[in-house]
């Protein structure tokens, strides 16, 4: 199989500040579910680096218009529903922690991840979608 890499050289800014954090955000999110010691430091560390970079990529999402670019929402399509849910997961994935509430923690980090990556970023798998063109197209 070959990547096609041109789609993301002229895409536009948002959409490569988007790719640039969701990519090592989805790295860094699998280790810290399936690999990483629970509350060691470098699960921490690492907490606040993939919270950082969900935040980002969820507020670049917001710039994003490929999909319903004339639609009624002014730009906005279903899938901009994932913004406030990533958002309200990284502040209950912060409170959790703080308040060292771990079902809440746990919950939230789940739910960034399965709602805001692994579902979210499998819709940009559809035809007509840039992660599409790049794996398919």
């Amino acid at each position: 199989m070959t990547l096609n890499l041109d789609p993301v050289w002229t895409t536009t800014l948002p959409i490569k500040i988007h790719l640039a954090t969701v990519l090592p955000a989805f790295a860094i999110g699998t280790y810290q579910i399936f690999v990483s010691q629970k509350g060691a430091p470098l699960h921490r560390a690492l907490g606040y680096v993939y919270l950082t970079l969900m935040s980002i990529t969820a507020v670049t999402t917001l710039f994003i218009h490929s999909v319903m670019p004339n639609g009624p929402f002014f730009g906005f399509s279903p899938i901009h529903l994932f913004v406030p849910l990533t958002l309200f997961s990284v502040v209950g994935a912060l409170r959790g922690a703080w308040t060292h509430n771990v079902r809440m923690h746990q919950r939230s980090m789940i739910g960034l991840y399965v709602g805001g990556l692994l579902i979210a970023g499998g819709l940009t798998f559809l035809p007509g979608r840039l992660m599409y063109q790049i794996f398919f197209g």
